[in-house]
């Protein structure tokens, strides 16, 4: 993102603490809904497989007026994707609805807010693969209090590849 953080129509770029791949949205739960979907989440990151993944590519959400400014993910995405599904699973499971959207992984860079020029020709200077692949070491239940900072919940180890 350092070559393009500064560029005029830029959005307002994400925190480096909250970056993240959404598996599952599960909207607002009330703390007592916690105590059945937690142990419901746990043998769904165990019974996974393994999971590599590499930012490749960008791209935004909004038809129109891009909102949103993403980078693509890659690698075992068909293994990401049954991790999401089996969360997706069990959250149900444990009566707690999930975002029907399709799963489609991405990582958040930033925002554009209502006013302003976006630049949507960012996503064209951001081809090609970013960094590193990275294996998946922990899946994290995060809540997102509006207008502040990610909140961890708690987290379980993810299957590694040998």
């Amino acid at each position: 993102m350092d070559r393009v953080r500064d560029d005029p129509g830029a959005p307002r770029w994400s925190a480096p603490t909250d970056l993240h791949v959404t598996l599952a949205f599960l909207g607002d739960v009330p703390r007592a809904g916690l105590s059945g979907l937690l142990p419901a989440l746990g043998p769904a990151v165990a019974g996974s497989p393994p999971v590599t993944l590499q930012l490749t590519g960008a791209g935004r959400f909004g038809s129109r007026r891009p909102r949103v400014l993403w980078a693509g993910v890659g690698g075992d995405v068909d293994a990401l994707t049954v991790l999401a599904d089996r969360l997706a699973a069990a959250a149900r499971h444990a009566g707690v609805p999930v975002d029907e959207r399709p799963f489609r992984p991405h990582l958040t860079l930033g925002r554009w807010p209502g006013a302003g020029t976006p630049d949507a020709a960012l996503v064209d200077r951001l081809a090609g693969d970013h960094g590193p692949a990275w294996p998946v070491t922990e899946v994290v239940l995060w809540r997102s209090p509006p207008g502040r900072p990610y909140e961890r919940v708690t987290g379980w180890p993810s299957p590694h590849q040998a």
